[in-house]
């Protein structure tokens, strides 16, 4: 897919509806995870999260990072970004953390809008997903200790329904059924996975079961 292709879609489509959460549990796990009984959405601390789309000889790319193992989630493939600070907009806080975690320099970035929140059960995240494009490739450098590998996946290797293929996790004596994209030697699942899809849907993608 070419970037200005997709760019120019993504563009025209956040100005409609979302998807929503009918495109996320396209890729969400089996049985789905819930809040606790009784919790207190008080205590439901908020994320920013940054898909950016940028070119590679005018092929649409977007980044993603693989953690570092001491970190929690480690090993596992994730959005740049992390929690909202206090008097942060959502968009504020995902150019701070990508520039933090991959040196993205905020400056090259046009945030384009936002998609749907996705509840991170295990961790008592929100996390907002912020669209935004860099008109160029911008070098990217992992941080020591948080990102063990910067990861630029072109966005038509999502879209191929070759790269979805199904896991079984097992947690707390329960056994899901996980949907994953397997792409640049990298599985993307669970809340990342649920965001890449509704991304996806936006430029036409039709669900696993197009596939």
């Amino acid at each position: 897919m070419r970037f200005t292709e997709a760019r120019a879609q993504l563009e025209t489509a956040l100005r409609g509806p979302l998807p929503g959460s009918a495109a996320q549990q396209q890729l969400a796990p089996i049985p789905a995870r819930t809040w606790p009984d009784g919790l207190d959405a008080a205590r439901v601390r908020h994320a920013a999260g940054l898909l950016l789309l940028f070119p590679l000889d005018d092929v649409a790319h977007l980044v993603v990072t693989l953690r570092a193992d001491t970190l929690r989630h480690g090993g596992q493939i994730s959005l740049p970004g992390g929690v909202v600070e206090p008097g942060e907009t959502l968009e504020q806080a995902a150019l701070r953390e990508a520039h933090e975690e991959i040196a993205l320099p905020p400056a090259l970035v046009r945030t384009l809008g936002r998609l749907t929140p996705v509840d991170i059960h295990v961790s008592g995240f929100r996390l907002h997903p912020i669209v935004g494009v860099a008109d160029e490739r911008p070098a990217l450098r992992p941080a020591d200790g948080e990102v063990a590998r910067v990861i630029e996946i072109p966005v038509a290797a999502l879209l191929d329904p070759r790269a979805l293929t199904w896991r079984t996790l097992k947690r707390d004596g329960q056994a899901y059924q996980v949907p994953t994209l397997v792409v640049q030697g990298a599985d993307i699942w669970g809340a990342t996975a649920m965001v890449i899809a509704e991304f996806l849907s936006l430029l036409g993608w039709q669900g696993r079961s197009s596939g």
